[in-house]
């Protein structure tokens, strides 16, 4: 398993996107990108060329990161997004065509979390799956200060009551919990 994440152990990012299971077709978005794309580049060769990755981030400077390494890398089915995810419709993404969301690390940085939440079902197909990883509650030495984790059973609670079902519950990393949903 190949745990990394930003050069450091923290995320087993080749799990979590073999839980994702995407396939040729797919149409896949990372919803808070970041710098490093982990989660855009492999799923851009997994999908195809018949498959679309959307990576969105509310950073300008991040997107010009990542369209450097499309250019470089010459990934034709990669597109940039820039969004402020907190705001209903504003991600230029249709509603309902998205196959798979991740979203890594993103709520906790937000006090608008159900309105994230609310944005990356709106572009969930019927049937379709989002995992959500982020930081284990109580205190570590890294990660984001206690008060800003999530607690996973509320957010569960939160996700049904928007209409998706839990259909796994795993461990993302050695700080991380990942939850994967499905659409009904």
């Amino acid at each position: 398993m190949n745990n990394i994440f930003g050069g450091n152990k923290l995320l087993y990012f080749e799990e979590i996107i073999k839980k994702a299971n995407l396939k040729e077709g797919m149409k896949v978005a990372d919803l808070g990108c970041g710098t490093h794309g982990y989660f855009i580049f492999k799923p851009s060769f997994i999908v195809g060329t018949t498959g679309s990755v959307y990576a969105v981030d509310v950073l300008k400077p991040v997107l010009d990161n990542i369209n450097k390494t499309i250019k470089l890398e010459n990934h034709k089915n990669i597109t940039t997004i820039w969004s402020n995810l907190e705001n209903y419709k504003a991600t230029k993404i249709d509603s309902m065509i998205l196959d798979f969301v991740f979203l890594v690390n993103v709520l906790h940085q937000s006090n608008k979390k159900v309105d994230i939440l609310r944005e990356a079902i709106r572009m969930l197909k019927k049937n379709a799956k989002i995992v959500i990883v982020d930081w284990v509650e109580g205190a570590s030495v890294i990660g984001p200060e206690k008060d800003k984790k999530i607690n996973k059973e509320n957010l569960i609670i939160a996700l049904q009551k928007l209409g998706l079902n839990l259909e796994e519950d795993f461990v993302a990393g050695k700080f991380h919990y990942g939850l994967i949903f499905k659409k009904i």
